[in-house]
Formats: structure tokens, sequence, C-alpha cells
């Protein structure tokens, strides 16, 4: 304990520095800047509870590997609006891995793609938001350890526009003005087809490559012998 207790109040620290940077940026009207630091703290807040646990170097190795695959799997996409193997990798990365891993696996390949891609102020909104998908995944297999193959589109779908809607608030809060609800649902629907386009395309690869995905990170998890404790 007295190893891990520095290390959290620092933490939290830097956390209380980052809200209070919030609330004055605020009051300055920068909805913006404020929006990415609250992205970043929550990141952090992950990225610590990863730190604080014990992490073997075959997990670290697995974690480097899914988000390699992942960020490499956008490049190519890119031109595609809308379209990418990404969320479909990430998503099936924590039903298989549990949800540390999956966020893991879903924040690191944002960050590394956006080497590729071009990184900026959106990227620790992408960060979290494919950090959430991975988790999300994880929490759903603890709850149906036998998800079915029409399951998994349905659920890859739905992160489609889930996606989207936590972009969008970056979006509303660095590219509109005057920030009132008009424009928030406004922001929203001019996203739709978007969002449309990315649930289809997840839909498309989980039933296209699902089932053979799944079974290869079942046997590489096997090889493995790594058993995680959520």
């Amino acid at each position: 304990m007295a190893l891990t207790r520095p290390p959290v109040i620092i933490a939290l620290a830097l956390i209380f520095f980052l809200l209070a940077a919030v609330v004055f940026i605020y009051r300055d009207d920068n909805w913006s800047m404020a929006a990415v630091l609250l992205a970043a703290a929550v990141l952090f807040a992950f990225y610590l509870h990863f730190e604080l646990t014990h992490v073997t170097s075959k997990e670290l190795a697995l974690i480097a590997t899914l988000a390699a695959v992942a960020a490499l799997g956008r490049v190519p996409f890119a031109a595609i609006p809308g379209i990418q193997p990404t969320t479909f990798l990430v998503i099936l990365s924590g039903c298989v891995f549990g949800s540390r891993v999956g966020f893991m696996v879903g924040s690191t390949a944002a960050l590394v793609s956006n080497f590729f891609l071009g990184q900026g102020p959106w990227t620790p909104w992408q960060m979290l938001a494919w950090g959430l998908a991975g988790a999300s995944a994880g929490i759903l297999t603890g709850i149906r350890p036998n998800l079915g193959r029409w399951e998994l589109a349905l659920f890859s779908g739905v992160w489609g526009y889930i996606f989207g809607w936590i972009m969008n608030l970056w979006t509303w809060t660095a590219f509109v003005y005057p920030l009132t609800w008009r424009s928030f649902f406004m922001t929203y629907l001019a996203s739709l087809g978007m969002d449309t386009l990315h649930a289809i395309g997840n839909i498309v690869f989980s039933l296209v490559f699902g089932k053979e995905c799944w079974s290869i990170l079942q046997r590489f998890r096997r090889k493995l012998h790594v058993t995680y404790l959520e």
C-alpha cells in the first residue's frame, strides 16, 4: 500500500487541478478546452487504474498487438466516411479479454492511428470513445458469456451511434456557437448519416468476420494462459 499511495495522491491532485482548470476556463466560455480537459481527466483515471493493477508482460504484449491491429485497420479506410474496422476490433478485444484490455486497446488504437491521420484536441475524445466501447464489451460478455453472432452485430451497430454521440460533444463545444439546446440537437442531427454508416460498417464487419476473429482471439487467449479478474 505504501508503494501505491503516493501515485494515488498525485493522481487525485492532478484530477482536481484539471477540474479546477475546467471551471476557470468555463468562466471565459472556452468550452472546447474545458471539454478536452474533462476527457483527459477521465482517461487519466482509467490509465491510473491500469498502472496500479498487476499487469504481466504477456498482457502488455497482448494490448500492444491488438491496439496495433485496430489502429492499422483504421488507416486504409480513412477515405471512406464512417466505415472502418477499428470499432469492431476493439469491441471484439473487450468481449474476449475483458473490460480492462478492451479499454486499453481502444484508447491506444485511437492514439496510435492518429499519428498517421493527425493528432489534435479530438484525440482524447476518440481515445475515450473507443476505450469505452471496449470496456462495455467486456461488461456485456460478463453478463452474457455465450454472446451470439447477431447479438455481437447489434451491439457493434449500437456503438456506431454511441461513438458518434460522444464525438459530437467535442464537435458541439469546439465548433458550434452559440451553445444552445437547438444547436446541440442540430449537431447530433447533422452527424446522423455518418453515424449510420459507422453502425452499418460495424454490423457488416461483425457478421462477416466476427465468428472467425472471435475463434482466433479465443485460441490466442488459451495459449497465453491469462486469467483476468474484472
